[in-house]
């Protein structure tokens, strides 16, 4: 947004801003935030950055937790949700040692490395991501997890069991089990909200290509952004999350990116399309190769393929992901290709035939996912793929031009599935993890981090008594 901190003091100026509020991105992919008054942003905070604890980030430990940040201009917005005027600019995480030097396990310079390190492969110069975010907009969430006590109430003004509310005046249009994708009004009671989310979006800088209710008829929905570098489109996934959130919130709603809150309903993706670009010219296209795909497109499939266990340790990050990745919906559980092909873990999409176009998407992943790392991971599997001259084909993933569902068991035991669990997906990174180290883009440090990370949450899931398990064995 600002060249430098000269351009950025002019508009605060202009526009009677009067606190600057930092954003910094942990290891799970959540913003913290620090905030200044306007007149403390000087240029020795552009120079020597501020301090804050690094330990309570996940980053280091306690007894050598000091760490600074410095702002990047280039990424900065001024916050509508705030009532004092305030602009918000994210943050570059430093180490401390003989010299201050960026972070090698800052979520940003790890997306930063990894696209100087696609252009060092001479590959592409460039790759776009293109995500589409699903998440649920309710009226009501209650949970607890007590000794005595393990429930959640879940509750949405459009879903079908508000039939039979007779509390207040009932005017039904209510959406029925597993029909909302694309309900109109006025049974999509959140399409104003919806588009208010929108157009604040575009007026933040996040381009939206369109929105739309989706399939869950308690309240999921859809908003598809427009393409961006990998750094460019890690922040504005952070950002939309922000907006969404706060504009939630403050039309008296609340919102949830869980891949599946309810049980037995549609769950919630964040499919991601992939485009390679060399000299402003696609590299994915070949009009006489598969779907119109170049073998360097069929490489990188083979490759994130190949890797996808392992990524999901990135891309699909908590124990809630798992219960999404079940066959019998529209999510993919086999590793495998195809056109136009919803239960793959890769589509490639029948409607994008011009070479511009030419793309693929990665299914599995959800929003519970630091984009940065989840973004890079992709990026650095699609690059080995390349390098390694790793064949889909002959490695056993396709294409699979039908409903892989459909198959027999026989056939469908050929193709290799996803990871089951967490700990699962733990263990396949664990065992599959050098292709993320070239060109110093992850550390082996950042892995054992997440890996640490991840395998705390599944346990401490793993140990809480499910309601089920009273259905089940209550009276044994």
């Amino acid at each position: 947004m600002f060249a430098d901190i000269q351009e950025c003091k002019k508009i605060c100026v202009r526009n009677g801003i009067k606190a600057i509020d930092f954003k910094l991105i942990n290891l799970e992919g959540r913003w913290h935030h620090l905030t200044i008054p306007v007149e403390r942003l000087t240029e020795k905070i552009v120079e020597e950055g501020i301090g804050f604890d690094g330990s309570s980030y996940g980053f280091l430990t306690l007894e050598k937790s000091d760490m600074v940040f410095k702002p990047d201009f280039s990424f900065a917005f001024e916050d509508p949700f705030c009532e004092i005027p305030t602009l918000s600019i994210i943050g570059n995480i430093y180490s401390l040692g003989e010299k201050t030097e960026r972070f090698s396990g800052d979520p940003r310079y790890i997306a930063e490395k990894a696209e100087a390190y696609l252009k060092s492969t001479g590959i592409a110069d460039q790759v776009l991501f293109g995500p589409e975010f699903e998440f649920y907009l309710l009226d009501h969430i209650s949970y607890t997890v007590q000794r005595n006590q393990i429930s959640v109430l879940l509750d949405a003004e459009q879903a079908e069991w508000r039939t039979r509310d007779n509390d207040y005046q009932n005017l039904g249009f209510k959406v029925p089990y597993q029909k909302g994708y694309h309900v109109d009004i006025p049974n999509d009671v959140n399409f104003e909200l919806r588009k208010k989310m929108v157009l604040q979006l575009e007026e933040m800088g996040v381009p939206v290509k369109y929105h739309h209710a989706e399939v869950g008829s308690s309240g999921q929905m859809e908003i598809e952004v427009c393409f961006g570098s990998l750094l460019q489109m890690a922040d504005r996934t952070m950002l939309l999350k922000y907006v969404i959130k706060n504009m939630a919130v403050a039309h008296g709603k609340t919102v949830t990116f869980m891949p599946k809150p309810f049980f037995r309903e549609a769950g919630s993706g964040m499919h991601v399309h992939l485009q390679f670009f060399k000299k402003e010219q696609p590299v994915f296209y070949d009009g006489k190769g598969y779907s119109g795909l170049s073998q360097t497109a069929l490489y990188t499939i083979g490759g994130i393929l190949k890797h996808a266990p392992a990524l999901l340790a990135f891309t699909n990050p908590s124990t809630n992901s798992y219960k999404r990745l079940v066959p019998g919906y529209e999510a993919p559980v086999s590793i495998c290709y195809a056109t136009a092909n919803r239960s793959a873990v890769i589509r490639i999409p029948g409607y994008a035939n011009h070479p511009e176009e030419k793309r693929y998407e990665f299914r599995p992943s959800d929003a519970t996912c630091n984009p940065y790392l989840a973004y890079t991971a992709l990026l650095m599997a699609a690059l080995d793929g390349v390098q390694q001259q790793i064949d889909p084909v002959k490695e056993g993933f396709g294409p699979y031009d039908v409903n892989v569902f459909n198959l027999s068991a026989e056939e469908r035991a050929k193709i290799k599935a996803l990871p089951k669990s967490l700990e699962e997906a733990a263990d396949a990174l664990e065992n599959d993890y050098e292709f993320l180290l070239k060109g110093g883009v992850f550390t082996e440090r950042l892995i054992k981090e997440q890996l640490l990370s991840i395998r705390k949450a599944a346990n401490e899931v793993s140990i809480v008594p499910h309601p089920k398990e009273y259905e089940l064995y209550f009276d044994l």
